[in-house]
C-alpha cells in the first residue's frame, strides 16, 4: 500500500478549512476549467447548487422518498435495514441520502462533495428536515474519514464525474466497515447517454428557436438566462467524464476489491420522455408550467417506468437502458 495522509473525522457542519462556494463562474474560469476537470466540477456544481433541486424536480417529500428507496431496494434489497451510519459520496444537495434516511435506511449520515456550494445546500436541507448529518468538502478519490467508519456508502449520479472510478471505489471500501455495503444509482449507460444527449439537444434547439416567434415571446426566457444555461451546459460537457457498460462497471467494482457485486439498469421508455421534458422545462419560464404540466410529467414517467420494469426489461438488453445502479460489499475477513 502507498502512504496516505491522515484522515480526520468531522463535526456536524462544514469544517472551517473548507472553501467557500463560488456561485458564478466567469468566462475565463470556464475556459480554464476545460483543461482542469476538478476545477470544472467545482465551478459547475457551485453554479448549480442553489437551483439544482428545482432544475431536477428534487424534493424531500413522499414522492422522492419513494423514488430514492425504490432505487435502493431494486439493487440492494431491504433485508439488512436499518444501517447505522451512512455516507453519501458526491452528495449534491443531499437528495439520495436524505430521502433514504427519511425512509428508515440509516440512522445518521455524512455528506461529501467536491463542490462547497453543494455541501452547503445538503447540510441546510438536512437541518431543515431535522436529520443528524455532518458534511465535508472532499475529493471522492481521497475520502476524509477513517477506515471502517460507515455501515453504508451511497451515491446518486456521481461516479460518472470521478476521474478514477476504481480508486474512488477503493476509498469507499476503505471507509466501510467489514461487511458494509455501497449502493450507487443514477449513472448513465453508454448507449443511454447517446440518445439522451441527442434528445436534449434537439429539444433545446426546437424550443429556443420556436420561442423567437413574436406570438410566443412570453414563452421565451430572457436571453441572459439562456446564455447562462448555455455556459452551464458547456461546463456540463466537461464534468461528465464517463458512461458505463453495466458489465464493465461490475468489473471495475470487483477490481477495486468488492464482493457481492451486482449492476441493474432502469429507464428506457421513461428516459425517452424524461430528457425532452427536463430540457423543455429549462428552456421556458417556470411560471408557464403549472400543476397540470407537473402532473403530466410525473405520471408519464411513472407509467413508462412501469412499462420498462414489467415489459421492456424482458426484451431490451440491459445496456440500452439509461440508468445503471451498482451495489457491492466490503469483504468481511473476520467472518471466514
Amino acid at each position: 500500500m502507498t502512504a496516505r495522509e491522515p484522515h480526520t473525522d468531522t463535526a456536524a457542519s462544514t469544517a472551517p478549512s473548507d472553501p467557500a462556494p463560488r456561485p458564478h463562474a466567469s468566462a475565463e474560469e470556464v475556459q480554464a476549467a476545460r483543461s482542469d476537470t476538478k476545477l470544472a466540477q467545482v465551478l459547475y456544481h457551485d453554479w448549480e447548487a442553489e437551483t439544482y433541486d428545482d432544475k431536477w424536480s428534487i424534493s424531500y417529500d413522499q414522492r422522492c422518498i419513494d423514488y430514492a428507496r425504490g432505487r435502493f431496494d431494486a439493487v440492494a434489497g431491504s433485508e439488512a435495514l436499518p444501517y447505522g451510519r451512512a455516507l453519501e459520496l458526491g452528495c449534491g444537495t443531499g437528495f439520495f441520502l436524505l430521502n433514504l434516511m427519511q425512509s428508515g435506511v440509516a440512522a445518521t449520515g455524512s455528506v461529501t462533495d467536491l463542490s462547497p456550494g453543494m455541501v452547503k445546500v445538503a447540510l441546510r436541507n438536512a437541518e431543515n428536515l431535522g436529520l443528524d448529518v455532518d458534511g465535508r468538502v472532499a475529493d471522492a478519490e481521497t475520502i476524509p474519514y477513517e477506515d471502517d467508519t460507515f455501515d453504508l456508502v451511497v451515491g446518486h449520479a456521481v461516479l460518472h464525474h470521478i476521474p478514477d472510478v476504481e480508486q474512488s471505489l477503493r476509498e469507499v471500501l476503505r471507509v466501510l466497515k467489514p461487511g458494509g455495503r455501497f449502493v450507487f444509482a443514477g449513472e448513465p449507460t453508454t448507449v443511454g447517454n447517446f440518445y439522451a444527449r441527442w434528445l436534449g439537444r434537439l429539444t433545446w434547439e426546437a424550443t429556443t428557436r420556436t420561442t423567437r416567434l413574436p406570438f410566443l415571446a412570453d414563452w421565451r426566457r430572457p436571453q441572459q438566462e439562456l446564455d447562462e444555461s448555455s455556459r452551464a451546459a458547456a461546463l456540463e460537457a466537461v464534468v461528465d467524464l464517463h458512461t458505463f457498460d453495466p458489465t464493465e462497471l461490475e468489473n471495475i467494482a470487483v477490481a477495486a476489491g468488492a464482493d457481492d457485486v451486482q449492476a441493474k439498469t432502469e429507464e428506457f421508455a421513461a428516459a425517452l420522455l424524461g430528457w425532452p421534458v427536463r430540457t423543455f422545462e429549462a428552456a421556458v419560464p417556470a411560471e408557464k408550467l403549472g400543476w397540470g404540466w407537473a402532473r403530466f410529467a410525473f405520471n408519464g414517467w411513472k407509467s413508462l417506468s412501469w412499462l420498462d420494469e414489467n415489459v421492456l426489461h424482458h426484451v431490451v438488453p440491459r445496456g440500452y437502458f439509461y440508468n445503471v445502479m451498482i451495489t457491492g460489499t466490503k469483504p468481511d475477513t473476520g467472518a471466514l
